[in-house]
């Protein structure tokens, strides 16, 4: 009952919020459907299996706006791992491309979104085009 109403929220919020109405770019990515829906100026462009946090780890819920990104990022706090097309959207989770591409479609992440490279790369570059002013990623269960 939870994440209907939270869906319903965000929903809401989108049709409300100015912001949020008009970010040309917007991740809805469903940690129950493990996807990602990318939509550019209101319309979906993509959609895409992704991987979110396994069991002992979090994928935070809610709505945020991306604050950095990186080409390439090495995570520090697991082994160095390679992070290709990083979008930083709180703290150190960010959505970025994984050589991991078996596990997309389940949980497999310590809290992070994971993408197929290529995926991983169009979105990305859609942010830094657009800008991360005009982007959005809303994660729900």
């Amino acid at each position: 009952m939870k994440s209907v109403a939270f869906a319903l929220a965000c929903l809401l919020g989108l049709a409300l919020s100015p912001s949020l109405a008009q970010a040309s770019v917007v991740a809805k990515i469903s940690l129950s459907a493990q996807r990602a829906d990318i939509m550019v100026d209101g319309s979906t462009a993509y959609s895409w299996p992704v991987s979110t946090a396994r069991r002992g780890y979090v994928t935070p819920t809610g709505i945020f706006r991306p604050y950095r990104t990186e080409k390439m990022w090495h995570s520090r706090k697991y082994d160095m791992s390679p992070m290709p097309h990083s979008v930083f959207f709180r703290g150190g989770y960010a959505i970025h491309g994984t050589g991991y591409v078996r596990s997309l479609g389940r949980p497999a992440s310590h809290g992070c979104v994971r993408l197929a490279p290529g995926n991983a790369a169009t979105f990305y570059n859609l942010v830094r085009k657009r800008g991360m002013q005009n982007a959005r990623i809303i994660i729900t269960q």
